[in-house]
């Protein structure tokens, strides 16, 4: 019952819905305790002979009221019970939200995609029941079975009381013993449901890939394997719940059985009436939703439990990088770099190291280097994707740890290598960052980033349907796209994370143009591979193995006879190849 405990914090919020649904549930439990006493009464008047017409009316209206009065009251519990319950699992899904846009790219290098998934789904709605049918079952169940016992006792025959409930302590230690197995298949069986949704999350991504290396039956019988596995946990599952509803089936009948035969016999000895026997056994009868509830509560609180303690375990995972910045203005910002030292946990080496360079506010910056320099690591620490205490970054004299995350990623635009489209229209993936831009300034972005006629000669134009991350379109246009995205956007600061790789020359070189004019005066970084993106930046570096071993201008760079000439010089020839000359 700790997970209760653990919800306290809601159900203290929620209080005036969980007092109406309690106050509607007792006022139900009173009054589904008339219709039995009247029917015994009547079964007495008919046995005596002393039922009359006003008699049967009068008790008959009785049972009509307590009808009518638990339906209404009924309707009024569900509505306040459930919808409380409705609302954690919409504020649980929120806050997981939350705390999921806050982690760093490590978390997601940890966490797989499939466990969040089930985490967001399967165990929100479990804590769901528990804040809604287990209170149900915890209270109602309780109280009525509380109820019917009092009167029972305490009003027709307190000996034939205790015989009808002999077999209950044995029910019992069965629905305990049951518990404790099911919150243990429970927690099994969610950790599976999380590697079978990482499994087919990651075949779907990947089945261009699949079919391309011609893997379809490995990643058949690899899914086989997992699904086998996430089906075998779920049948401990429902094996464990099955025993539930038979154990208590067969209490029951045995308390039924021991209630007629000693009704029988008291009968017999003038102890009591036919119409107290019936009256009994229908109160007997109305102890079958208290032993329901109870295993119902346990099989509840079980499942609850293991995914609460998941979804708690998952709201502990404090954000690497913590957002406690307080400034929240940029103004055509410089961009200052003093990083002495930066490593990766339990890495051999630092990723970087001895970086200082300072970047004037209104000039362009070139980053350059082989693959696994430590370029996009660079840019990760300006966007604070990660940070370290020897890694020091100022914009405008001010340290990036004192703006908060939210100021500073809205005035920094980045257009990564691989950009993600969400399954919308082109026109509203443009607008992400500003969904009240009009259709004229998006066209316009559009045509800086060189994406404008081939949007026109889609048949819907700026209202064609991308895709599952932008499955329609090819690496080039989904990287325009991402440009024209983050041109709309208007930051100060532009970041291009080789985002030029898959587009031609001639293209690269037009939308640079067109990036110089639109964005003067402003601050721009471009990360990229071909040299040619970065020969009109006022400074360029170039990267090895994480330090800075050249930097300077284009013609700089050129006469120094280093590493950027070679690379220039060999994408020159490889050009010139290309276009057959």
């Amino acid at each position: 019952m700790r997970v209760f405990l653990q919800l306290f914090w809601f159900f203290r919020q929620e209080w005036r819905r969980y007092g109406v649904a309690l106050v509607a549930l007792v006022v139900v439990a009173f009054a589904t305790m008339v219709p039995p006493w009247m029917i015994g009464q009547i079964v007495d008047a008919l046995v005596d002979g002393s039922a009359t017409w006003p008699f049967l009316y009068s008790h008959i209206g009785w049972i009509l009221l307590a009808a009518i009065t638990s339906y209404s009251l009924r309707v009024i519990w569900r509505i306040a019970l459930f919808g409380a319950s409705y609302k954690l699992a919409n504020q649980l899904r929120q806050q997981l939200f939350d705390q999921l846009s806050r982690q760093s790219p490590n978390f997601y290098q940890t966490m797989k995609t499939g466990d969040l998934m089930a985490r967001a789904t399967n165990d929100i709605q479990a804590v769901e029941m528990t804040a809604g049918e287990a209170v149900l079952a915890l209270f109602d169940g309780a109280f009525t079975g509380l109820l019917v016992l009092l009167v029972m006792t305490l009003v027709i025959s307190w000996p034939l009381t205790l015989i009808a409930l002999v077999p209950w302590p044995i029910v019992g230690y069965f629905m305990w013993r049951f518990g404790k197995e099911l919150h243990l298949s429970f927690k099994d069986a969610q950790a599976r449901f999380s590697d079978l949704n990482d499994d087919v999350q990651e075949s779907i991504s990947a089945l261009r890939l699949t079919r391309a290396l011609g893997r379809e039956g490995v990643e058949q019988v690899e899914f086989n394997r997992v699904a086998a596995r996430a089906n075998q946990a779920n049948l401990a599952v429902a094996r464990t719940d099955s025993k539930y509803d038979p154990a208590i089936q067969l209490g029951i009948g045995f308390s039924f059985l021991l209630s007629i035969a000693g009704g029988a016999y008291y009968i017999n000895q003038d102890v009591l009436t036919l119409g107290q026997l019936t009256s009994f056994n229908l109160y007997l009868g109305y102890m079958i939703w208290p032993m329901f509830a109870i295993g119902w509560l346990l099989n509840l609180v079980e499942r609850g439990q293991a995914a609460y303690t998941r979804i708690a375990d998952l709201f502990a995972m404090a954000p690497d990088i913590k957002d406690e910045g307080t400034l929240n203005s940029v103004v055509l910002p410089s961009i200052e770099f003093a990083i002495d030292e930066f490593r990766f946990a339990q890495a051999p080496r630092p990723t970087l190291k001895d970086i200082h360079l300072t970047l004037s506010a209104g000039q362009t910056l070139g980053i350059v280097g082989h693959t696994g320099a430590g370029k996009s690591t660079l840019i990760n620490l300006l966007v604070r994707m990660a940070e370290q205490e020897g890694a020091q970054i100022r914009i405008g004299g001010h340290p990036v740890a004192n703006f908060s995350l939210a100021n500073l990623r809205a005035h920094i635009a980045t257009v990564p290598q691989t950009p993600f489209l969400f399954s919308a229209t082109i026109a509203e993936n443009i607008a992400l960052a500003r969904p009240e831009a009009s259709q004229a300034d998006i066209e316009a972005v559009a045509q800086i980033a060189q994406i404008h006629d081939d949007i026109v000669r889609f048949s819907d134009g700026y209202q064609t349907a991308v895709g599952e991350r932008g499955v329609t379109l090819s690496g080039g246009q989904k990287q325009r796209l991402a440009i024209a995205r983050a041109l709309l956007q208007d930051a100060p600061i532009l970041i291009l994370d080789d985002a030029l790789s898959a587009v031609d020359v001639k293209t690269e070189q037009s939308i640079l143009n067109h990036l110089r004019v639109a964005r003067c005066g402003r601050t721009t970084l471009i990360v990229c591979h071909r040299l040619s993106a970065v020969a009109t930046a006022e400074q360029i570096v170039v990267l090895s193995q994480g330090e800075i071993v050249e930097q300077g201008d284009h013609l700089t760079l050129l006469a120094q006879r280093g590493w950027y000439r070679k690379m220039f010089d060999y994408q020159q020839l490889e050009l010139a190849v290309e276009e057959g000359r």
